[in-house]
């Protein structure tokens, strides 16, 4: 068990996830009372539950934002050879 200055924190190494080697939990202080077995137990629990981490929200924002400039850049050209049409 690692005492921080505010939180006590449990650290799980042996996770058998393969995405993660290591996973840190801050204990609520309302459960800091239950004995470090129970709650490194609780722990590992978790930790052999976890799955795949989620998408990057940053990938799916840049794909956003490509897609917004390639139908901006489209909506531009159409405009340009509209004008150009009716200047002939």
């Amino acid at each position: 068990m690692i005492k921080g200055v505010n939180h006590r924190v449990i650290e799980v190494i042996e996770s058998d996830c393969e995405f993660f080697e290591r996973v840190l939990f801050f204990v609520k202080p309302e459960y800091s009372a239950l004995s470090e077995g129970t709650l490194r137990d609780r722990a590992k629990a978790v930790a052999r539950a976890a799955s795949a981490p989620p998408p990057s929200k940053i990938t799916q924002s840049r794909l956003l934002t490509a897609a917004a400039l390639l139908c901006a850049a489209g909506l531009g050209a159409a405009i340009l050879a509209a004008l150009q049409m009716a200047l002939r």
